[in-house]
């Protein structure tokens, strides 16, 4: 008998701590999920050490030539609804000749459309192209309550894709080029069923999963492993988001790609770390390129290694666009 309510109070002990780990869990998974899903003002970033970038990257990042590029230029703004539908928006340039080729932009984690006018100003003025840039749903002046970490952005380019093509005609060229999670973006992308305009990815610093990332940042920023807090995190993710953290792989997707892609990443980048875009190129069955610069950290490869990115991304290019 004593032994019978030993067993039953042990039980009933186990079972509150059980839920109180279980209801802790929830709520540490929420906290995460608003942290770096839902739309809202962010600052946990700012001081990240694994973000710090030379100050003559910041001065180019903050005050360069491109920026004033980006605000002179007629880009006209473009509007599409999305497969749930959400108003999203992007902005095409024209360029000062007539050309096919178009380059489509994919900015990264918080960013906006224009930010990747860093990059566009050398297509438009060097190779002459076209340029559309959008602004990623959860982030700028595109709707949605949440960052789809590249998952969902891959069907909203899909029809961006297609808005192009349809404006531009049948003849049109396209080179997809991401940065960051935009950089992740057009990797998901390439691994879907794409028109044959669409010509060769350029993917800059992008991470292998949401899963994995999440994984890495959680270690660097709070010292806590993966197990549980992650996998209720992508539940939650799920049920909020309609995606989860295992979905959002560019790993899986650049395995069904079809197209040439060109990955570009700095060697001491800590914040997406170098082995992510490896592990990518590795895993990729199209025809793929690797890039690493040896001193750049996260995204600043572009100001670092101007001229070897610059050479690296036209041969990259000529190689596979007409």
């Amino acid at each position: 008998m004593f032994k019978t309510k030993r067993r039953k109070r042990w039980f009933i002990s186990g079972l509150v701590v059980f839920t109180l780990l279980v209801t802790a869990s929830i709520v540490a998974s929420n906290f995460f999920y608003n942290l770096a899903i839902k739309r809202e003002v962010k600052t946990y970033l700012q001081d990240n050490e694994d973000l710090v970038v030379s100050a003559e990257t910041m001065d180019v990042f903050l005050t360069g030539s491109w920026r004033s590029w980006f605000s002179q230029s007629d880009f006209k703004p473009m509007e599409i609804e999305s497969f749930d539908g959400l108003s999203l928006r992007g902005y095409y340039l024209e360029a000062e000749e007539p050309t096919n080729k178009t380059v489509v932009f994919a900015h990264g984690y918080l960013g906006k459309a224009r930010d990747m006018a860093l990059y566009g100003q050398y297509y438009y003025e060097d190779l002459g192209y076209n340029i559309f840039t959008a602004d990623l749903r959860g982030h700028g002046e595109s709707e949605g309550e949440y960052i789809g970490f590249g998952w969902h952005d891959r069907l909203d380019y899909l029809d961006w894709i297609d808005e192009i093509i349809a404006m531009q005609g049948p003849d049109t060229e396209i080179i997809l080029h991401g940065l960051s999670m935009g950089g992740s973006t057009v990797l998901m992308t390439s691994g879907e069923e794409l028109p044959s305009n669409v010509k060769a990815v350029v993917a800059d610093s992008p991470f292998s999963s949401t899963y994995d990332l999440f994984d890495y940042q959680m270690e660097q920023m709070f010292n806590l492993p993966d197990f549980p807090l992650l996998p209720i995190t992508s539940k939650i993710t799920e049920m909020r988001a309609n995606y989860s953290l295992y979905d959002a792989s560019a790993l899986n997707q650049v395995e069904h790609a079809e197209l040439p892609i060109l990955y570009l990443h700095g060697g001491k980048d800590t914040f997406v770390p170098t082995s992510m875009a490896q592990e990518l190129y590795e895993n990729t069955h199209s025809e793929a390129e690797i890039h690493i610069f040896d001193e750049a950290s996260h995204g600043e490869a572009i100001v670092m290694y101007e001229e070897e990115y610059l050479d690296t991304l036209y041969t990259f290019i000529e190689k596979h666009i007409d």
